[in-house]
């Protein structure tokens, strides 16, 4: 669904000319594939006669409980980019509605392929992917290098316990769209009753996954979609990247479909010097399965209450079932021999 104005691209240049503070053309203006909860527009410009190729990301017509708005989201971006963080660089941002509808921010266009349907069929991955799942990683390892707080980001809830804010969380979120699944109320009871300890809380991207990488010929190239990141234990990121959604098929694969779970934690324990504990990594592997049912429940509400027809909403939702079974074979694998 098109939400930008039909006069969209003769509004942003006066806009961007003003926030650059030089001429602006804008050449091209077209909205890219994928983003389930946001917008990403691909923005051609011309500054002082220079040509440059933008994103423009702004909201979706309606969106999920746990997603920032465009202004927090990119000022996490301005700040992981300045940490050295492999993104796009941050161009402008307008928090003023009054422009486009909406706010909105302007990123660098990078290269590469981000849909992990279309990763995993490269005929080289075999090739390609054990590296880049250790380049991801060690990309990781810098991020959690972020200990919370950070200047900037007061917005960000620092909790003093993260994984019992996240069954918190997903408790509410839950019993605010009035759902009772009996598979998901017992994963909550048993990761409430089973929460670890955080020693060090940092910034975690919270939907680091194929799908949210853009890969260039086998290639990290950037970093997407900051939507949800916020301070919690670096495992929370390590536990839903290895989500078997994320692997597009090649199940065996746990590290999304690129390297097995065993070389992937290697990798981020020799970037990162430290050691994941395996039953702590057990625990946010199910976090991040919880996580993602509630969200396949929001996107589908979307489509089916909110009213925003959309067939890729209403698939998310039909995911559920195969992710209740994860759930419950995950509990298993927690319990060990008990």
């Amino acid at each position: 669904m098109t939400t930008l104005p039909a006069d969209a691209a003769a509004r942003l240049a006066p806009w961007l000319a003003r926030t650059l503070g030089g001429a602006v053309t804008v050449t091209g203006l077209a909205r890219l594939g994928g983003g389930a909860i946001q917008e990403n527009w691909a923005l051609d410009v011309e500054v002082d006669g220079a040509p440059r190729a933008w994103v423009l990301r702004t909201d979706g017509a309606s969106g999920v409980a746990m997603s920032w708005g465009k202004v927090e989201e990119y000022r996490i971006l301005e700040t992981v980019h300045a940490a050295g963080v492999t993104v796009p660089t941050p161009v402008a941002l307008c928090p003023d509605p009054g422009v486009l509808g909406r706010p909105f921010y302007v990123m660098a266009r990078r290269p590469g392929e981000a849909r992990g349907r279309v990763l995993v069929r490269d005929p080289a991955i075999d090739r390609w992917g054990p590296p880049l799942a250790r380049r991801l990683a060690a990309e990781l390892a810098r991020l959690h290098g972020l200990a919370a707080p950070l200047d900037g980001l007061g917005f960000l809830p620092l909790p003093d316990a993260p994984a019992r804010y996240r069954v918190a969380e997903y408790r509410g979120q839950l019993a605010a769209m009035a759902v009772t699944n009996p598979v998901l109320a017992l994963a909550l009871d048993v990761l409430a009753e089973r929460a670890p300890a955080t020693p060090r809380r940092t910034l975690v991207h919270a939907d680091f996954r194929l799908g949210n990488l853009l890969v260039d010929q086998g290639e990290l190239s950037a970093v997407l979609d900051w939507e949800f990141a916020g301070y919690g234990d670096p495992l929370e990121d390590l536990g839903w990247f290895l989500g078997r959604y994320w692997r597009f098929g090649r199940w065996r694969l746990e590290a999304g479909g690129l390297a097995s779970k065993e070389a992937f934690v290697e990798a981020y324990e020799a970037a990162a010097a430290t050691t994941v504990a395996p039953d702590a990594l057990l625990y946010w592997q199910l976090m991040g399965t919880v996580r993602w049912a509630v969200i396949a429940l929001q996107q589908a509400a979307r489509h089916y209450v909110a009213g925003e027809p959309s067939l890729e909403l209403a698939l998310t939702g039909a995911v559920l079932p195969q992710l209740e079974w994860d759930v419950l074979d995950l509990i298993e694998a927690l319990d060990g021999d008990r």
